[in-house]
C-alpha cells in the first residue's frame, strides 16, 4: 500500500470515528425527551395518566393519600386539606390542596407530581388539576387547589397491581424560573421548573 492509500484510509476512519462519536451525542441529547416522553405514554417512573373521564365505579375500594413538598425557593406553604381518601375503582374523587403566599410580592409557582408506587402510575388519571398550568399568588394570598381524578379498574386485574390498596400522590411546588430571575432569587441548587409538568436542571 503507497502513501496516498494510507492517507486516504486514515481519513476514512478519522471520518468513520467522528460520525459515530456525533451520533452518540444526538443520542444523549435526545434520550431526556424520549425518556420523559415514554414516562408520560407508559406510566413509569410514578408518571400518572391525564385528561381522561372516569368509567364508573366499581365495587372495589382503594385509599389515596396526599402529600406535599415546597422547595426552599417558593415563600409558599403548600399542604393537603386532607391526609387520605377512599374512592371506588373508576369513580372520580375530588380532593384538595391550599397554598399560601408569605411573600410581600407575588410569586408564581409550579408544580410536579408523582404517585406512589410507582408502578400504579398507568392506573391514575387526572381529570382537572391545578398542577396543568403556573399558578401566581399575590402577597398573602391563600387559595384551595383541587385536583379531580380517578383509578382504572384494570389495576385490579394486574398481576403486579391487583394487591395494592394504598396509592400516594405526591406535588412538589417550585418558583418558576422567570419568576426567581425577576425576583432576583434563583436558587443554585435543586431542580427548576420551566412549564407545566417538566424540569429542568
Amino acid at each position: 500500500m503507497d502513501r496516498d492509500d494510507l492517507s486516504r484510509k486514515n481519513r476514512r476512519t478519522a471520518l468513520m470515528a467522528f460520525g459515530t462519536v456525533g451520533g452518540m451525542v444526538g443520542l444523549s441529547f435526545a434520550a431526556v425527551p424520549l425518556y420523559n416522553l415514554f414516562c408520560r405514554v407508559t406510566g413509569y417512573n410514578g408518571t400518572v395518566q391525564r385528561g381522561q373521564e372516569a368509567p364508573g365505579a366499581t365495587d372495589r375500594t382503594i385509599t389515596v393519600r396526599f402529600a406535599a413538598t415546597t422547595h426552599p425557593n417558593l415563600p409558599w406553604r403548600f399542604q393537603p386539606e386532607q391526609p387520605a381518601m377512599t374512592v371506588r375503582l373508576g369513580e372520580e374523587g375530588l380532593a384538595f390542596y391550599t397554598a399560601a403566599n408569605r411573600a410581600a410580592t407575588p410569586v408564581t409557582g409550579i408544580s410536579v407530581y408523582n404517585v406512589t408506587p410507582e408502578k400504579v402510575g398507568r392506573y391514575f388519571h387526572k381529570v382537572a388539576c391545578f398542577c396543568f398550568d403556573e399558578q401566581t399568588l399575590e402577597p398573602n394570598q391563600r387559595v384551595d387547589m383541587p385536583v379531580s381524578f380517578w383509578v382504572d379498574p384494570k389495576i385490579a386485574e394486574d398481576p403486579n397491581t391487583r394487591d395494592i390498596t394504598t396509592i400516594t400522590l405526591h406535588y412538589t411546588f417550585f418558583r418558576t424560573i422567570e419568576d426567581a430571575q425577576r425576583a432576583g432569587a434563583v436558587a443554585s441548587a435543586g431542580p427548576h421548573v420551566g412549564r407545566a409538568g417538566s424540569r429542568t436542571n
